[in-house]
């Protein structure tokens, strides 16, 4: 009923996506024209369907009126028939994420990639001597907190940037295993590209701002965002005390499209300078969804500056789709965390063309990160200070942490043998299998296991054909995962889910109003083909009033649904909107202190705060009916001070909601 093409609206569709009716039969011997759909054609036919196939014409002014979720489940089966070939997903999530299920827990507040599954945690911990291991769930598997998990974190290092990424330093065989991983997976060639690892996102914005040439040459920075980001900002106030010129693109009221005419003058004027700055671009917003044509890079490229590529946002095949063998930014910079729906901390990936190398300064600074083995680890982290969570302001699961000092980030390696054939276990260092608590040295049983390990490990080695660094392989089943599934199959089921939870939103209406006004206000793109996985929204009571997303968010995770907030900002308004603006603009009580006079600073305190839902490629439709579900729940005036009363009688305390 809908395409997948993805190409341009002059493009014939060819991949026989576009469902058309059956033809009767027809006589072999006359040539029956076959139709042609272009792509514009296959995304109209995409926003109609989902429009006319969900709840048409109907409007919900009760929660207790909406569809069971195993009815609306069924219309979206109907609607979207080839949902059901993204079923590996499911049973992915099944297999190797069933703390999900099993904690009833609803997590769109993660947008990104994890390097390990729950799974592959669970089994490294009960048997830190895995080599290869099956994708069903362990059963009865000890705690985590009562073992010695053979972990590994990040530790801090201060470096010269240019020096590191023109010789290098001394990388353990954790390190080149984990570069070759994560480069494979992002389709980038190590002869063309250098990579640090750095403490998170906002880490790598500060090693590029404080390295790029803007004192010496008085170069420009030029920034394309509708969010406010803690990594960006980071980047403009450092980039501003070395001189450079910070500007921002503008987002036009009220798709949020990028004013096009307003970037372009920016990016084009001044012709007679051959390198004008750095231009950081994102591809596609975090918060709303939208996205941007990767045209704007080449045209920043072909006009004299260095672009930089934020691939934080980007869903987790998204580089295929345009591919760097098109494009070849001169900086990319991305991040990972650790376990979907249980752990952000993790680390983030500077990436520089070795073109560009040259042209950096030098500057020491903090931010550049070894992983290194973590020493003590009594529970799996729950705080997010390797990889940022901005620019939402996410819940997390409040775990306890015991972790070495210099760690921040941990992960399971999974021991492989070395070139010479003996074990490779915790950054590389050649040991012993670990022994368990109380035991002195290992008896002959457990001498005639390594020995037997050491033949299967030959044995993987031989069947692998181990390559690189002492041959130090680490498996990452949240990479692998999203590899054995591939950009066509994720694409489609975030398409499938977020357009639905789209729509299902905008249809409902506050009762015993005079127009029913609606409940939900969406930010950027609506129901469209190629949106992004992200959804910014606000809830507004019978009265009109914004409920605050804070408040939002905090209700939401008492019903085991994660959720996170963010400020929209750089939005332009035609005069057509000139009324709307006045409504909808705030003003952050939050500004930064000290900076009244600073006219950026004032302009970007004047925004939308709202609050997010991010879909990732595990996310399957009981998660968005929950949401949609929950967010129906105000259409009872009364609910927010329901749930007050709830929640003071259950801990016998008043707490602020």
């Amino acid at each position: 009923m809908y395409s997948l093409c993805s190409g341009d609206a002059t493009q014939v569709c060819l991949h026989g996506c576009c469902m058309v009716k059956p033809f009767s039969a027809p006589d072999p011997q006359k040539r029956v024209p076959r139709p042609r759909s272009t792509a514009a054609d296959c995304r109209r036919e995409f926003a109609a369907t989902t429009a006319a196939c969900f709840f048409s014409n109907t409007q919900f002014t009760n929660h207790e009126s909406l569809p069971s979720l195993q009815e609306s489940f069924t219309q979206f089966q109907e609607a979207y028939p080839l949902y059901s070939e993204t079923e590996q997903a499911d049973q992915i999530r099944a297999q190797e994420y069933y703390h999900l299920s099993h904690s009833n827990h609803t997590c769109l507040d993660y947008i990104g990639i994890g390097l390990f599954s729950h799974c592959q945690i669970q089994i490294m911990s009960s048997s830190p001597t895995t080599i290869a291991s099956t994708s069903s769930p362990p059963s009865n598997l000890p705690s985590p907190q009562s073992l010695n998990i053979p972990l590994f974190g990040i530790s801090y290092k201060s470096v010269n940037l240019k020096s590191q990424l023109q010789y290098g330093g001394q990388e353990s065989a954790l390190e080149s295993a984990m570069k070759r991983k994560i480069m494979s997976y992002l389709n980038i060639s190590e002869n063309d590209y250098s990579m640090v690892f750095t403490a998170n996102r906002t880490s790598a914005f500060k090693l590029l701002a404080e390295s790029y040439p803007f004192q010496s040459s008085k170069k420009q920075l030029l920034t394309v965002y509708d969010y406010e980001s803690e990594a960006v900002e980071a980047m403009v106030d450092i980039s501003e005390k070395r001189g450079a010129k910070v500007m921002s693109a503008e987002f036009s009221w009220p798709r949020l499209r990028i004013n096009s005419a307003k970037l372009k003058k920016m990016v084009v004027r001044n012709k007679k300078k051959k390198k004008r700055g750095l231009f950081a671009f994102p591809l596609q917003s975090r918060m709303t969804g939208a996205r941007y044509h990767y045209l704007w890079m080449n045209i920043a490229q072909e006009n004299g500056w260095h672009v930089l590529l934020d691939a934080c946002g980007l869903g987790p095949k998204d580089m295929d789709s345009f591919g760097l063998s098109l494009f070849h930014p001169d900086f990319l910079i991305c991040s990972f965390y650790k376990v979907f729906g249980e752990n952000p901390t993790g680390f983030g990936c500077l990436f520089v063309k070795k073109s560009c190398v040259p042209i950096l300064e030098a500057s020491t600074s903090t931010g550049i990160v070894n992983l290194v083995p973590a020493k003590k680890l009594s529970q799996l982290p729950g705080d997010s200070s390797g990889t940022d969570t901005e620019p939402e302001k996410t819940s997390k699961f409040e775990f306890q942490e015991e972790l070495h000092t210099s760690s921040s980030f941990s992960g399971p390696l999974t021991i492989q043998t070395t070139l010479s054939g003996r074990f490779e276990y915790e950054q590389g260092e050649t040991s012993e299998l670990p022994t368990t608590e109380g035991t002195a040295k290992h008896d002959k049983s457990e001498t005639s296991k390594i020995i037997e390990m050491e033949k299967l490990a030959d044995l993987f080695q031989q069947k692998n054909k181990v390559s690189g660094k002492e041959g130090l392989e680490i498996e990452c089943r949240g990479l692998d995962h999203v590899d054995s599934l591939g950009l066509v199959l994720i694409s489609r089921r975030a398409r499938d889910l977020i357009n639905w939870l789209v729509n299902a939103l905008t249809k409902l209406h506050h009762p015993n109003t005079e127009e029913r006004s609606p409940l939900v206000k969406i930010y950027g793109p609506k129901i469209k083909f190629d949106r992004g996985p992200a959804l910014a929204f606000n809830v507004f009571d019978w009265k009109g009033e914004k409920i605050e997303p804070i408040l939002l968010q905090k209700l939401a995770d008492r019903n085991n649904i994660s959720l996170s907030y963010g400020f929209l900002h750089h939005l332009w308004f035609s005069d057509k909107y000139e009324a709307e603006k006045q409504r909808v603009i705030e003003r952050r009580e939050t500004g930064a202190k000290g900076m009244v006079e600073n006219k950026r600073k004032g302009k970007d305190d004047l925004g939308i705060t709202v609050v997010t839902a991010a879909l990732g490629f595990l996310t399957n439709f009981d998660d968005i009916y929950r949401l949609w579900a929950f967010i129906a729940r105000f259409l009872d005036a009364d609910f927010v001070e329901k749930e007050r009363w709830r929640y003071t009688a259950l801990n016998q305390k008043t707490i602020e909601v």
